[in-house]
Order: C-alpha cells, then structure tokens, then sequence
C-alpha cells in the first residue's frame, strides 16, 4: 500500500483537460483525488467530506477561486486544511491575493509535474507536523490540568492544618515556630501556581461569548482582590475616572489586571505608584494600561517578557513566570493585543488593546 493513500486530495478546476492530468499525476503517486469542475460544486465536496489538501484553479464561471478560498477559510473546521492555487495569471497581483486569501502556495500554468508533486508533498508534510504538534499541545495541556487539579486538593488540606497549627498556638500562648511562616508562604505560592496553570488550561480550551464590558467595574474588583498585596507595598494607585466600553470576557480581563497590577507592585518603584488608565484610538480598538515607576526593562526583557516561565527579577519577587504569559493567552483568545512600553529608570508601561463598542454597537448587542 502506498504511503500516500490515506491522503486525499480535492482538484478544483473547471477544464476537464486540467482535472484529467492532475488526476493522473496525483492517482500515479497513490493520493485519493477527488474531482470538483466549479466552486459551487468543490465548496459542497470540502464541506461534506473535508480533504487533506486542495488544488484550487483561481479563473472559473459564476464563482472564481479567491471566492472559493475565503468561503473555506471562515469555516472553523476547514479553515487549516492547506490549499494550493493553480493558475495561469502571472502577475504579482495575482500571487498577492492567492496569498492574502488564505493559500499556501501558488503553482503557475502550464506546470510541471515534478513541482507539483513535489509541493503537495510538501504542504502535506507540513500539514502532519502541524496536526502532530497541535495533539501534542492538547495533551500537554490535559496532563497540566489533571495534575494541577490533582493537586490542588491535597494541598488546600495542608494549608488548612498549617493555618490550624498556628491558631492552635496562639490560643494556647504558645510560640509559634519560626518553620511555620516559611511553610504557609510556600503552600500559598504552590496554590497560585495550581490556580494559574488550571486557568492557563482553561483559557485555551474554553469557547466564550463576547459581550459589552464596563471596564471600570472589572478594574476595581481586580483592585479590591489585591487590597493585602496594595497595603502591604504600600502602594500609590491612579485610577482614571474614564473607561470606554469594549468587547471582551469580563473574567478573564479581571485576571489580565490582576497580573497587570500584581506584576506592577513587585517591580514598581519603592513605593510602588502605579496608573490605570485608557484611550480609544482611531483604528477602532481601545487602549488599557498600567504605568508603573520600576526601573525599566531592557529591550532583550521586553522581547520574551508575555513567553510562559520568564521571570525578569529574581532579587524583589520570586515569581515562577506564569501571569504574563497568562494575559497573551487571554488576549489572543479575545481578539487584543498586549505589549510593553519601557525606558530604563523612567518605569514601564503594560498595555492591552480590545474592539471598542460604541453605542449604536451597544444597543445591538443587547
């Protein structure tokens, strides 16, 4: 049995001499082939029975291939299945837009069948390792959550005898032992990493319905949460009277400022003073921020900063370099965009961006 005949591959093309010869080709090398003469006809084929790949001609009646191409990309499940277009236009215009619509590869009529094949092989391969790497990932992820989940109930035991032990020796006037402070910091640390890998876990696995979120409303609750770790830095905290509404999950943007802010008070200044603020840009997105009065980062820092387990000071905050990590895992599920601003001895500034909803938009959504 050929290597080849597990992988199917759907010929779009509306000249009979062209699907005859590709068939050939393709059959001679042990690929299924299956034939669509027109767009109409190869949308219906792709939808019922989805290929492994897809040559697609782009001159055709009623329905040309670009057509073809953005309909299969809005597809969720057929959006990565690659497709390579064939085709006699040569100009740059032409490749571009192949390009820009979602194709892999452009292959220019009249073609050989060595490079034909030799790009289908290719894109296939590529098409496995990507289809290997994206199973790999789940089950990762499913390890993470199963362990983290595991996890997390023998230690909230622990932390509750420990809180127990040094009750117990209050009560009794007794000293309390100075390996018990040491304990609890760490079982404290060892849960936040739990929580944060189960919602590291979550995020990418969680389908949400975006709706209008009222910002401010999100900022203080992510504020009060923090209120202990605001007092014990004895933190300065600007708030803007001014948060325009956005399209996002009101959840997950209360951890992307939590983050924000924690991260904030362990690398501010000493004290920390720290601003929250917003604008709304011309481009139809809103920007969120908090500037901070740290020391700055390094343009190296800045470039791996949001990559999971960086940590950029090991001396004030002894992090494990989750959180950030976090919040462009929250923001790429939602649609934004995070970064950082940051001049050394002037302090940083963290920003994320999310659509603004205006309030006609507002009143739809409703």
């Amino acid at each position: 049995m050929s290597k080849n005949s597990n992988k199917t591959i759907v010929v779009v093309d509306d000249t009979p001499e062209n699907l005859l010869l590709l068939t050939e080709m393709l059959g001679d090398q042990g690929y299924r082939v299956r034939l669509a003469p027109s767009g109409e006809r190869a949308l219906a084929s792709i939808q019922k029975e989805p290929p492994d790949l897809i040559l697609l001609d782009i001159l055709m009646p009623e329905m040309d291939g670009y057509e073809v191409c953005r309909r299969l990309k809005n597809e969720p499940k057929l959006v990565d299945i690659p497709i390579i277009f064939i085709s006699a236009l040569d100009e740059v215009f032409d490749k571009v837009t192949a390009f820009s619509v979602g194709g892999v590869d452009y292959i220019k009529k009249p073609f050989q069948v060595e490079e034909v094949l030799a790009r289908v092989d290719t894109h296939l391969r590529l098409r496995e390792m990507q289809q290997q790497l994206e199973a790999q990932n789940q089950e990762m992820e499913a390890f993470a959550h199963t362990v983290a989940h595991d996890l997390k109930s023998p230690l909230s035991i622990l932390m509750g005898f420990l809180e127990l032990m040094q009750m117990d020796a209050e009560d009794q006037g007794e000293t309390v032992s100075p390996l018990l402070a040491p304990c609890r910091t760490s079982a404290h640390r060892m849960h936040n990493i739990i929580d944060e890998l189960l919602l590291l876990a979550t995020v990418r696995s969680e389908d949400i319905d975006l709706r209008p979120v009222y910002m401010q409303d999100v900022v203080h609750q992510a504020l009060d949460r923090l209120t202990p770790m605001i007092d014990e830095y004895r933190a300065e905290i600007r708030v803007s009277e001014s948060w325009p509404l956005v399209l996002g999950y009101e959840p997950w943007l209360e951890e992307v400022w939590v983050n924000y802010l924690s991260n904030g008070l362990k690398y501010g200044g000493q004290p920390p003073q720290l601003e929250l603020g917003a604008e709304t840009q011309a481009d139809g997105v809103t920007r969120f921020w908090v500037r901070d009065n740290g020391r700055g980062l390094e343009d190296n820092d800045q470039s791996k900063l949001f990559t999971e387990f960086t940590r950029l000071d090991t001396i004030r905050a002894k992090g494990h370099g989750l959180g950030l990590s976090i919040v462009r895992r929250i923001m790429d599920k939602l649609g934004g965009q995070v970064g950082v601003d940051s001049v050394i001895n002037q302090g940083s500034c963290f920003y994320f961006t999310l659509p603004t909803v205006y309030e006609h938009e507002h009143e739809a959504l409703r």
